[in-house]
């Protein structure tokens, strides 16, 4: 009777640089790409960098940040920011939820129409920007044509009224994200069982009651989850707002990521315009944990 060999069970350190060797070809990148810049971003932030300067760039310390405090323009930048990442996420969220929840039926040619509904998801930021350009064009834009067929006026300059640029690049940005959202909630909505909702038919609960206590909390948790990115996505926004109005007109639309861009490239004060990108990053990363925080005590729950 021959006796089993038994194999040798490889250590726990083993494992683990196993796994390390598995990960560390999408690791560098991201340290390369993203963990290098941002250190040595903040680590700008703290001199007087400025470009086509012959002197030695100088180490200023808490400088930059303390004009960033009392610059009125910058604030005004974060105020628009976040006019603009709320006017963009929350109704991106609204619409993309009942798009979700009409392409979850059993519609004819749902195939197409799912197709059809992430579009915009495909198409570069840059081409989305020049496409509504056209749109809002003042004298052959088809959204003033439409106008004009319809007998609401003679139509508007939207993109360089002070009134109607950012309401109307809002619009861009709601149109644009929304495919992303609504694969996301698709997606939960499609891992919900079908027997709770056909149990809680059974029991006599309409649409919305089905939806309150079924549905909702199924897909919270992405939910939750895609709206915190969609925000901190839509306040980091650039190449959309940049084609659409370059952050006009008089700074109407100047989102802070915008204002940064012109600071560092246009005007050339690369130590001040890192300290913008430092602020930025430091609301983000509150937020961010604030969300965390969040999900933490509702997984308790």
């Amino acid at each position: 009777m021959t006796s089993a060999i038994a194999t040798p069970t490889p250590s726990r350190a083993a494992r683990e640089r196993g796994a390390w060797f598995l990960v560390l070809p999408a690791l560098i990148p991201i340290l390369v790409l993203s963990v290098g810049p941002l250190l040595y971003g903040i680590g700008l932030a703290f001199t007087d960098s400025q470009s086509g300067r012959t002197a030695a760039t100088q180490w200023v310390g808490t400088l930059n940040f303390s004009d960033l405090l009392h610059d009125t323009l910058f604030w005004e930048s974060f105020r628009i920011g976040l006019v603009w990442a709320v006017g963009v996420t929350v109704p991106q969220f609204v619409l993309a939820l009942g798009l979700a929840l009409l392409l979850n039926e059993e519609l004819r040619l749902r195939w197409l129409a799912r197709a059809l509904a992430i579009i915009p998801w495909a198409m570069p930021e840059v081409v989305v920007g020049i496409m509504w350009r056209l749109v809002y064009n003042p004298d052959a834009g088809i959204l003033n044509e439409t106008l004009r067929d319809l007998g609401l006026g003679d139509g508007h300059d939207w993109l360089t009224g002070l009134t109607t640029a950012l309401p109307a690049v809002i619009v861009v940005g709601i149109w644009a994200g929304m495919p992303q959202t609504t694969v996301a909630l698709l997606a939960g909505l499609q891992n919900t069982p079908r027997e709770l909702h056909e149990a809680a038919a059974m029991d006599g609960a309409g649409a919305w009651r089905r939806f309150r206590t079924v549905t909702w909390p199924a897909i919270r948790p992405i939910a939750l989850a895609i709206s915190a990115l969609n925000f901190i996505w839509n306040f980091n926004s650039f190449a959309l707002v940049y084609v659409l109005t370059n952050g006009g007109p008089g700074g109407r639309t100047r989102l802070p990521m915008l204002f940064a861009y012109e600071e560092a490239f246009r005007y050339g004060q690369f130590g001040y315009a890192a300290a913008m990108g430092c602020a930025m990053v430091a609301v983000i990363s509150i937020l961010l944990a604030l969300y965390l925080v969040g999900r933490l005590k509702g997984g308790d729950e």
